[in-house]
């Protein structure tokens, strides 16, 4: 028999459909199983696909929804953009102000407000875990660029949210948009360290206080807009001295990917460490059908 499943298509941290990081979400995937759910992400063939697994009113408001997120090469435990997009669908459909997923990672919360006349999502990621620091010279041949390029004020750093990222920190932006690493050395160094990904990042915005120019090159390609990073760069950066406890910070993403997004963070500081990180921004749906299996 032919089994159907509805899902939306979201574009996620941003109000303009083209832009942003592309979403599928399956709002009730019960029925599908773990080699279903990763046939489909690949179908989809985006960065992650979600499938949600309603459980009933009030275990889906007290608990949280549980969701899975699935990537075209595997499960994931967490990611931003996926948390966002599938909150944002379920808020809007249930008309509430909060939605909390359960990931393999916990229990995220998301809470809405209204922000430039949108929708304005902004979820708790888990408190940072600080990690290794690297050594310029090897970061700069994993990504094939100077050391000379990077900014000598801050540390090349391991932080984790869920996902470990490498925040590289870089004097100029035009220095990251020309970055063309190659993959299976990009990949060489990380699978030697604590991080998964490199995240690199430039606060040259003319000026601009509390903007930062990031991009996310990985095997894959080059990520849109990765919430699990922004939050891994906000904790950084108040840990840093770079943003003050509380102050949201205005992360711009996907230039180079011809995808522009807008991802806003904040954390504050606890007995010197970076604490209640939160990465909020707008989603705007796109595409709406259904798969036949």
């Amino acid at each position: 028999m032919t089994r159907s499943y509805r899902f939306v298509w979201l574009d996620v941290f941003t109000t303009t459909p083209m832009e942003g990081n592309q979403l599928a979400v399956f709002p009730d995937a019960r029925g599908l199983s773990d080699e279903e759910m990763q046939a489909i992400a690949r179908e989809t063939h985006l960065s992650e696909t979600t499938f949600v697994f309603p459980e009933g009113e009030t275990a889906d408001r007290e608990l949280g929804f549980r969701t899975r997120i699935f990537a075209v090469a595997g499960e994931m435990p967490f990611a931003g953009h996926p948390t966002l997009g599938t909150a944002f669908l379920l808020a809007e459909r249930a008309n509430l102000t909060e939605v909390a997923l359960r990931l393999k990672v916990g229990r995220i919360p998301v809470r809405f407000t209204e922000r430039d006349g949108h929708r304005f999502g902004e979820m708790v990621q888990k408190d940072p875990e600080v990690g290794k620091t690297h050594d310029p010279a090897d970061v700069a041949a994993a990504l094939g660029t100077r050391v000379e390029e990077f900014d000598p004020r801050y540390p090349i750093q391991t932080v984790s949210t869920g996902v470990p990222f490498a925040i590289v920190p870089f004097r100029r932006r035009e220095t990251i948009s020309q970055l063309r690493p190659q993959a299976s050395v990009m990949e060489e160094y990380l699978r030697r360290t604590d991080a998964q990904y490199f995240y690199q990042v430039s606060t040259d915005e003319g000026g601009t206080s509390g903007s930062v120019h990031a991009r996310m090159v990985f095997a894959g390609g080059d990520d849109p807009a990765t919430g699990s990073a922004a939050g891994c760069l906000t904790g950084w950066m108040v840990l840093h001295g770079l943003a003050k406890p509380g102050e949201t910070i205005r992360i711009e993403q996907g230039v180079e990917a011809h995808r522009r997004s807008h991802l806003f963070g904040r954390a504050d500081l606890r007995d010197g460490r970076p604490v209640n990180v939160r990465v909020g921004g707008h989603c705007v749906a796109v595409i709406e059908g259904e798969l036949r299996l």
